[in-house]
């Protein structure tokens, strides 16, 4: 399960994400969880919860309906190049 998450992840998320420097990596899949952390641009951006809730989300339960919940683990309070500082 992991593997074909993280291609949904590779395939749909990350090319939307990347326009604004930022990356989306699967952490961990357990009890029907995905958990993820942001990176580069997602990293302390203020529109993190949006991007999780209207992209992460709605691709990963689409592509995967075993999926039921996606957390996100980043630390947003730190980071060397968060989109907006």
């Amino acid at each position: 399960m992991r593997s074909k998450i993280q291609r949904v992840i590779d395939e749909r998320i990350n090319p939307m994400v990347a326009d604004h420097g930022g990356r989306i990596d699967l952490v961990d899949y357990a009890n029907k969880t995905a958990f993820i952390r942001m990176s580069g641009g997602c990293q302390g951006c203020s529109s993190s919860k949006l991007t999780l809730q209207q992209g992460v989300e709605r691709e990963l339960f689409a592509a995967l309906p075993r999926i039921e919940r996606v957390v996100d683990v980043t630390d947003h309070e730190s980071g060397e190049n968060p989109y907006y500082t």
